[in-house]
């Protein structure tokens, strides 16, 4: 069946009404976020593909059944990398369901890690081995903590001081995605300087290979389906089976969630998954009720008082010179 190729399609009132009818036959969700947008066009202006670039990550690629061993999703794919790499933009992700893995590979991407339900792919090969082999390598014992700090909290600096008791080294991966009220910059400056003094701490960048909530697709799931557990399961997976094993890592730290229902149900799965593959989960009770949401509060009233409560010194000095 013959198609053609329409790049940089604009997503009209109309045109996207067409884009999420056709994405539903095809069982995927159109969510938003669309950079650039590729079709694939019958002579009749039927769409029979489609594909999206969303910042780095290709999503929403689908073709119709009439189209199937043409090549056309290898169309798609080539021209939304082009673009991405005339926008500057060389390294790319997807994340797709589990069975598509074989069609991205034929399109140059590489699997990083994937489970029953989806697969993380990125287009170079070796990128997670380059990324992890930056990372400071320590002996002994090495445990994990994964926070995002935003900001960093009293809270933050008291598990991070009893985790370090428990093991020779401890890795803090600080989340590296800019969606938070902080920099990434001013996260980590805040972190590293805030545990200074803690001497088998290591402070890393959580980089591309920490999945977050906020970057987690879900237009390829089923209606209903829990996509707050499937993302888990991923990012548990990739830390579990690439991250660990590499730099030696046999526990996980995580502080109790009393508010936070998202984080708490990720807590008992890494409890009940990380288990299986060997690393110990060790879970802290929370300081004195410190949370960051307390101290994002107490910054939109101004009330040093309550911030010198919540956050070390070093964090305040950074609220007070680029936030208040």
């Amino acid at each position: 069946m013959e198609f053609y190729p329409a790049a940089g399609v604009v997503l009209t009132k109309e045109r996207l009404e067409k884009t999420e009818s056709f994405l539903r036959a095809m069982g995927l969700r159109y969510e938003g976020g669309a950079d650039y947008t590729v079709q694939l066009v019958s002579e009749y202006g039927e769409i029979l593909g489609n594909g999206c670039l969303c910042g780095n990550i290709l999503k929403y690629i689908a073709v119709s059944p009439a189209l199937q061993g043409e090549g056309a999703a290898l169309t798609i794919v080539s021209e939304l990398v082009s673009e991405a790499f005339r926008r500057g933009v060389t390294k790319l992700f997807l994340f797709t369901k589990a069975g598509n893995e074989m069609l991205f590979r034929g399109a140059g991407f590489y699997t990083v890690v994937s489970t029953n339900e989806v697969c993380f792919m990125e287009n170079s090969r070796g990128g997670f081995d380059r990324w992890i082999s930056s990372i400071e390598r320590r002996e002994g014992v090495k445990a994990a903590a994964v926070m995002n700090c935003n900001p960093f909290t009293k809270g933050h600096r008291y598990l991070i001081e009893n985790a370090a008791k428990q093991a020779d080294s401890l890795y803090v991966f600080v989340v590296s995605e800019d969606r938070s009220v902080f920099s990434f910059e001013d996260r980590m400056s805040m972190v590293k300087e805030g545990v200074s003094d803690i001497e088998n701490v290591v402070v890393c960048p959580s980089g591309d290979y920490m999945i977050s909530y906020a970057t987690f697709p879900t237009y390829f799931m089923k209606e209903g389906a829990d996509a707050e557990t499937a993302n888990a399961r991923l990012d548990l997976a990739l830390f579990a089976r690439k991250i660990a094993p590499a730099l030696g890592i046999t526990k996980r730290f995580v502080g109790t969630e009393p508010y936070c229902g998202v984080t708490r149900n990720y807590n008992e799965l890494m409890k009940e998954l990380l288990p299986k593959e060997g690393i110990e989960v060790i879970e802290l009770e929370r300081y004195g009720g410190v949370s960051a949401s307390l101290v994002r509060a107490a910054m939109k009233k101004k009330d040093i008082l309550t911030l010198s409560r919540l956050v070390p010194e070093s964090t305040l000095r950074v609220i007070r010179e680029r936030y208040m």
